[in-house]
């Protein structure tokens, strides 16, 4: 009894101390914590939870972000789901093997949905996000083709991988962590994109594919699939060489087959080996995931695949990360269940109204040149008009407007295209038209307030090699 008592007096003391104790002037709150060393002693969980939660009031408003692909918005539902899983261990299929089954439908599902030749029969997995996949999908291209070379009893001393110069950052990681040479085709203002145009100067017989992407980074635009097909298939009449394409579909993959059905982008062509996409971008789940889906399972060697036994059964495992949450994997499939193909086909192309009611708008704006009007992913890119001032630029309307919280970068164009700055906005699922409607105006209000100076504005110097 006296031990009970001592404990119910020392928290009646602590009680009595929080209580007496405003929020912002009890103990930790009332002094500073040290921020880049670990505290000696112990604090309240109010006190820890309070200091945490006040200093990310600091970050900006993800809604009002039009600089990210990545989900910013779910229902309550998905939320409540998320903190029941938030535990799960992806890779951990011997205990959480629900968990895994319902992996397994999900990429079958995109199987399907991308028309590969047999869904229950191919291969995929789920990742981190879309770089992950990408990655995935480049090593399986690369070991692909190195199987093929010593089978020849040829080199396989300088593998390269062909793309555009506007990729994702992602694809120059693939080619310096694994050792790919990186062939970059330049875009142009004739060739906005990857499309097949001179494709025979960048391949050879080390070539391990061609990346082509679904919604370029810079302006959101498709890379046309089937015409590098075509140039593909040339290339071959003429040399012999088969070389495959992997899809970087990491924004397009969830928008293209609910709102362009008859674009052929997919599986559909023969030459298409693997695609990846964002769960955590036109998925509508929150970040981390992604997805990669090969066409059959002869299109990933099986030697890229690990089994391991420390998990408490032998269990394979298809990725560069190990422990991963498994809670977006069952917010994927709660989508999936939710919306069908008729509710993702309603929120995309809700999106891209709006995404084209904006590019409609800007294109009303003097001083704006369009470089496309989001007839493809809900994303579209405009540069200043040429003569039109020179005493603001875009990075200048760019701090303008996150002065009124919209985040909207300004950035130079990729190889070929560098003296091109350009600004882009991409529209998400939570982006209404009320506060598209807002946000038109406060970009009027910044441009006349920018064109009503009287002498140049200070220089701003654009951020060195900008990918997102």
């Amino acid at each position: 009894m006296t031990m009970r008592r001592t404990i119910h007096e020392q928290y009646s003391r602590m009680a009595d101390k929080i209580e007496l104790s405003p929020l912002f002037t009890r103990p930790g709150e009332a002094t500073q914590l040290p921020r880049y060393s670990l505290p000696e002693g112990e604090s309240l969980p109010e006190t820890a939870f309070q200091i945490v939660h006040d200093e990310a009031m600091l970050d900006g408003n993800a809604r009002l972000n039009l600089a990210t692909f990545v989900g910013t918005w779910m229902d309550d539902h998905a939320a409540r789901l998320y903190l029941e899983a938030a535990d799960k261990n992806m890779v951990d299929k011997d205990e959480y093997p629900q968990t895994a089954a319902i992996e397994t439908r999900c990429w079958t599902m995109l199987a399907e949905l991308w028309h590969a030749p047999d869904p229950k029969h191919t291969i995929g997995t789920s990742t981190i996000g879309s770089s992950e996949a990408a990655m995935l999908g480049g090593l399986a291209l690369k070991r692909r083709w190195q199987h093929r070379r010593k089978a020849a009893s040829q080199s396989t001393d300088k593998p390269n991988l062909v793309m555009s110069s506007a990729v994702q950052v992602c694809w120059e990681k693939f080619c310096n962590y694994f050792e790919v040479e990186a062939r970059y085709v330049p875009i142009s203002e004739e060739h906005k994109v990857l499309d097949g145009h001179d494709l025979a100067r960048y391949v050879d017989e080390n070539t391990i594919g061609v990346v082509a992407i679904m919604g370029v980074t810079y302006t959101g635009m498709y890379e046309p699939v089937q015409q590098i097909a075509a140039a593909l298939d040339r290339i071959q009449a003429d040399t012999g060489l088969d070389i495959p394409i992997h899809v970087d579909g990491a924004s397009g993959a969830m928008i293209a087959p609910f709102c362009q059905p008859t674009l052929e982008w997919d599986f559909r062509v023969e030459r298409v080996a693997s695609i990846n996409t964002s769960g955590h971008k036109y998925g509508l789940t929150y970040p981390g995931l992604g997805w990669v889906v090969w066409r059959d399972r002869d299109a990933l060697p099986e030697d890229l695949i690990f089994y391991v036994s420390y998990l408490g059964g032998n269990m394979p495992t298809l990725a560069l990360n190990f422990s991963r949450p498994g809670a977006q994997v069952l917010l994927q499939y709660y989508l999936f269940l939710r919306l069908g193909r008729a509710g993702f086909t309603k929120v995309q192309q809700g999106t891209l109204d709006v995404a084209q009611y904006l590019a409609r708008e800007v294109s009303k704006i003097d001083a704006f040149t369009l470089w496309n009007d989001a007839s493809d992913i809900p994303v579209f890119a405009w540069s200043l008009r040429t003569g039109h001032t020179r005493n603001w630029n875009l990075y200048h309307l760019s701090d303008r407007l996150r002065t009124k919280g919209w985040l909207v970068p300004a950035y130079p164009m990729p190889d070929n295209l560098v003296d091109l700055t350009v600004q882009r906005i991409v529209v998400r699922n939570g982006l209404s038209h009320d506060l598209a409607t807002l946000f038109v105006a406060d970009l009027r209000e910044c441009v006349d307030y920018l064109d009503a100076l009287e002498s140049p504005m200070p220089a701003v110097k654009p951020d060195s090699g900008f990918r997102h």
